[in-house]
């Protein structure tokens, strides 16, 4: 087993350090530019990865950044802690009633938004995988991953640019927040089920019962477990000692409900994701503690993991071209079109349509998730993730101008 020793622990603290102070200088420079401050954290990556400073000091590189060893142990234990909290934080922010509020059109639209993405990008890869780079036996992983890929959402990102837009209180904005949950919800299960299709040969039997556990798992959380949570928040409140606890009552049963979804097969982020459901819902959750959290988060865990990305891939020598193009194009295509046939046939005219299906068009930080995941378990190669990056940033950019477009903000 290998420990942490003096000179270990003083290049992992001192790029802890740096890149925590860096990422919020590059964030707030990308936010200057009128770009989601991830792309600031992503594009400092790029610059302290193999694509630049690997690059141009390839030694000093692998000293900071060692390949293998303590230090990117710890480093790989920290992103995944990142990732799981970033789940919780974005499962916090679900409201599932949401659904309930606006009906027919609602549900339209989260059901078709999710299953003409979904065919359509798991049936162009089944039948032309070789336009994928994929040149495996077992494309099943493959072309279901890539399914997911094209229908799921970034609710974060929507969230932001709703707000942004005052579009978030409306009808098309709850219409749009219903459907990016369900997309989400769906996608997630089914990205972790592919996780677990790789890493163990299940049998379809295995499958079968993994998804009735989780499906179990989540109704029991949204009733008697946020019943419960709800209870116990209300009670810490009541007690002086308890006041100010929610924060670590809330990330402790986000770890727990992580390692059970792992144990069961799945991925740890599901259950932080269906944990963090439960207490967003929660009437007791005092806004304060949920704020901590959340700034706690996306400020000080949040960088780390998109800052990560950067420090994978060479985004130079594994860029291609053509497959970047191809997958934003089908991207682009298969959402914009979902989203706005699921609305019209909820009963949504033309231009309303077109403005849900831009929507919910934006990928954000989920996509670069998914296409992390996917990459660190070794189910798509650096070009394909780079090709899921570069999507996932300029449909976030361009899903706020082309929805102003179809409604009449001016």
């Amino acid at each position: 087993m290998k420990n942490i020793f003096h000179n270990d622990l003083i290049i992992l603290l001192f790029c802890i350090g740096s890149i925590l102070l860096l990422a919020r200088i590059f964030a707030e420079i990308a936010k200057k530019m009128k770009m989601p401050g991830i792309m600031g954290e992503i594009v400092l990556g790029i610059i302290l990865g193999p694509t630049v400073f690997g690059t141009l000091n390839p030694e000093l590189f692998e000293t900071l950044f060692p390949p293998q060893g303590p230090v990117k142990i710890a480093m790989s234990g920290l992103t995944n802690l990142s990732v799981i909290m970033l789940l919780f934080v974005v499962g916090m922010e679900t409201q599932l009633q949401v659904m309930l509020k606006h009906g027919k059109a609602a549900i339209y639209t989260s059901i078709v938004s999710m299953i003409i993405p979904f065919a359509l990008g798991f049936s162009i890869v089944w039948y032309f995988p070789h336009f994928f780079n994929f040149w495996g036996e077992d494309k099943f992983p493959y072309a279901l991953f890539f399914g997911v890929a094209m229908a799921i959402s970034a609710l974060p990102v929507i969230t932001r640019i709703l707000m942004d837009l005052n579009l978030l209180k409306t009808k098309i904005g709850m219409i749009i927040i219903a459907a990016a949950i369900f997309d989400d919800l769906v996608g997630w299960l089914l990205f972790s089920l592919v996780l677990s299709l790789i890493g163990q040969n299940s049998e379809i039997t295995n499958i079968w019962l993994t998804v009735g556990i989780i499906l179990g798992f989540g109704l029991f959380m949204i009733t008697i477990g946020r019943w419960v949570i709800n209870r116990t928040l209300e009670w810490m409140q009541k007690k002086p000692v308890w006041v100010g606890s929610a924060q670590s009552f809330a990330l402790g049963l986000c770890f727990l409900s992580a390692a059970f979804t792992e144990y069961i097969g799945l991925h740890a982020i599901l259950g932080a994701f269906i944990m963090g459901i439960a207490f967003g819902e929660s009437v007791h959750m005092p806004e304060r503690e949920r704020d901590v959290i959340h700034q706690f988060v996306t400020n000080v865990f949040a960088p780390l993991f998109f800052v990560s990305i950067g420090l994978k891939v060479n985004f130079i020598q594994h860029f291609d071209l053509p497959l970047v193009l191809l997958v934003f194009f089908l991207a682009v295509a298969c959402k914009v079109f979902g989203g706005a046939l699921g609305a019209y046939l909820g009963g949504l005219n033309k231009r309303e349509s077109l403005a849900v299906g831009f929507g919910l068009n934006a990928r954000g930080a989920m996509e670069i998730i998914l296409g992390t995941l996917a990459l660190n378990a070794h189910l798509i190669d650096q070009s394909m993730f780079i090709a899921l990056v570069v999507m996932a940033l300029v449909t976030s950019m361009i899903s706020g101008p082309l929805m102003k477009r179809f409604t009449d903000i001016k």
